[in-house]
């Protein structure tokens, strides 16, 4: 969770300034107003969260407390598949968590009907992500995600329009879902070789392989 710091800093002769900070890692930002209230210069302090929520210093500390306890520090890889021939689908979704100052890896896939191409199932895959994440109780947070889609992820960014009727569906559904948990997305394309689990697991899912696991990571892996 990023945040900026919006510090009143007074002055030996009660002169005051509004003094805001950088976007910093809500932790960092606790570290640093300790330090601006040892100078003894400070008259009051805010933190903005990116919503523009302001919170005080109790309000952050409790709300980075009961952040521990869920899934946050989440990164989440999608990918789809099409069968020319059969008309089916195949989505991965691979995402990467910490809770309770653990690391957690999820995978999983799903097979799909009557999808029309592989565009297509790239937008299925996304939206597969976005349940995934709903039922690991991911709200309020920020997200990356990473696929070797650009044109999903650059459409869902604004950058790139969109002109199909049934994708703009997708992306309507998809966004409906991103404000109703309340997700703070970054959209990050990467290659195909750097999106290999995702990847894999949509083939898996194509070839009637169905997946769903969970694992604890350890600090090397």
């Amino acid at each position: 969770m990023d945040v900026q710091i919006q510090w009143t800093y007074i002055t030996p002769k009660k002169q005051e300034a509004v003094l805001v900070s950088d976007w910093t890692d809500a932790n960092e930002a606790l570290v640093l107003a300790d330090d601006f209230e040892k100078t003894g210069r400070t008259k009051a302090l805010e933190f903005i969260d990116r919503n523009g929520i302001s919170w005080s210093k109790k309000e952050l500390q409790k709300l980075l407390k009961e952040i521990e306890s869920e899934p946050h520090d989440v990164v989440a890889y999608f990918d789809g598949g099409f069968d020319h021939e059969t008309t089916q689908g195949g989505v991965g979704a691979v995402i990467y968590y910490k809770q309770n100052d653990h690391r957690y890896r999820l995978r999983a896939n799903r097979q799909l009907g009557e999808i029309t191409s592989n565009n297509e199932a790239e937008y299925a895959a996304f939206w597969f992500v976005m349940q995934m994440l709903e039922e690991l109780g991911v709200r309020h947070l920020p997200v990356t995600f990473r696929g070797d889609s650009h044109v999903v992820l650059k459409q869902l960014s604004g950058d790139w329009p969109c002109f199909e009727e049934d994708h703009n569906a997708w992306l309507d559904r998809i966004e409906a879902k991103m404000r109703d948990l309340d997700i703070q997305p970054t959209y990050e394309p990467i290659s195909r070789k750097q999106n290999k689990e995702a990847d894999s697991l949509a083939r898996q899912a194509l070839d009637g392989q169905l997946i769903t696991s969970q694992m604890e990571l350890t600090e090397k892996g």
